[in-house]
């Protein structure tokens, strides 16, 4: 039997979220922020029965760094043997640069 894999969030992606939910806010439909982070979230959720469901990020070609697109977002996370870092939850439009 596999170990369960489980999911962590850096700070850069928590950061990311806390600005998507500001964005919106902003744009008086704070709904349609947080029913996209909802979304983001249920989308890295099933990361733990799908680790590899993401494709690797273009701009790397990487097998560890993968991403799943939901538009207008591109959740972008680290794979390892028995865990997922979600490191970015970027505007689809942004390449993705390495710090």
């Amino acid at each position: 039997m596999s170990a369960q894999i489980t999911i962590t969030l850096a700070e850069s992606a928590v950061q990311d979220l806390e600005s998507i939910r500001e964005y919106y806010q902003e744009q008086e439909a704070p709904e349609v922020g947080e029913r996209f982070i909802k979304e983001i979230i249920s989308s890295v959720e099933e990361l733990v029965m799908h680790p590899d469901r993401g494709r690797m990020v273009p701009e790397f070609n990487t097998p560890q760094l993968r991403e799943l697109i939901h538009p207008p977002f591109r959740i972008v996370y680290r794979r390892y043997k028995v865990k997922i870092s979600v490191v970015r939850v970027w505007r689809s439009e942004r390449l993705m640069r390495l710090p």
